[in-house]
């Protein structure tokens, strides 16, 4: 093998996994970083932390990844998508999935340095991971299938930081799970025309003309629980200015997709990477200034 050839490779394989686009590294990380620092009052462990942020590189990457294999017959059909490498050919299905379980496995060494708890819980993790790409095939609720995949990292954080998973977890788990719906429902608009003609189903169909009223009031869902951890916790002003931000920003979200437009429907699904960072940055703030 060349030099050449070897750079190809790790060039469509950093393609493949979306290392280029690091939005979804972040709006995967936060949910993350919000349950280690209330599960830690503010002060995560190092070695924990150290693996969580790698993690979600390395599974977000893995899930990339499974999911361009589970859709190589879909995406060269989508605008979107038709310039991925597994829908233009440069790079196999075999390679795709060497690459899946090389990211996995690096990803379960990591988790092999925390408490068995958590380690059992990864397999949880590892299945829905791989499983949500082929649900929208079976079903119009893959975005909430995927809330559990992304959102299943918060019980997990909670688990590796105090080897339990409190009625707080579940309800962060519970907000991340309808982000993630909320979030990925705007993504799935734009695809929205491509996904009627060749069968793929989404909530974005399932909702409908509905679309916006049902993600607003899922929206108010998601404050709602956030509200009741900080109740719960017994949280302060720096969070519940974190709230208001998020709620300012689920707001703008709601005006981007008020005429279904692809381009603004996406910059809604972009922008949702603010809104978990408002929140961390209240939590952070908050446990700071205050301890």
């Amino acid at each position: 093998m060349t030099k050449a050839f070897i750079l190809d490779r790790l060039q469509q394989y950093w393609l493949l996994g979306r290392f280029h686009k690091p939005i979804g590294i972040f709006i995967l990380l936060w949910p993350a970083l919000w349950a280690l620092w209330v599960a830690a009052d503010g002060t995560p462990d190092k070695l924990v932390l150290f693996v969580f942020c790698a993690g979600v590189v390395l599974m977000r990457a893995a899930g990339c990844v499974i999911n361009d294999y589970a859709d190589r017959e879909i995406d060269p059909h989508v605008a979107r998508t038709h310039q991925r490498p597994m829908a233009t050919g440069l790079v196999s299905p075999k390679e795709a999935l060497i690459l899946f379980v090389v990211l996995c496995l690096i990803a379960f060494g990591l988790v092999l340095l925390l408490n068995l708890y958590t380690i059992l819980l990864s397999f949880i993790a590892a299945f829905l991971a791989a499983s949500y790409p082929f649900m929208k095939r079976y079903t119009h609720l893959p975005q909430a299938y995927l809330g559990m995949a992304f959102g299943f990292a918060v019980p997990m954080a909670f688990s590796a930081q105090t080897n339990q998973i409190p009625l707080v977890a579940w309800l962060m788990y519970g907000a991340v799970m309808l982000w993630a719906l909320v979030y990925d429902t705007m993504y799935a608009m734009v695809d929205k025309d491509d996904d009627l003609k060749i069968g793929v189903k989404s909530t974005a169909i399932l909702f409908g003309d509905k679309d916006r009223e049902i993600m607003g009031v899922l929206q108010l869902i998601i404050l709602g629980l956030l509200l009741a951890i900080g109740q719960i916790q017994q949280l302060g002003g720096f969070y519940y200015a974190g709230l208001l931000g998020g709620a300012g920003l689920f707001a703008y979200q709601q005006k981007l997709i008020f005429y279904r437009h692809k381009e603004d429907c996406f910059k809604a699904f972009l922008n949702s990477n603010w809104f978990g960072f408002v929140i961390f940055a209240g939590i952070f703030l908050d446990y700071w200034l205050n301890n």
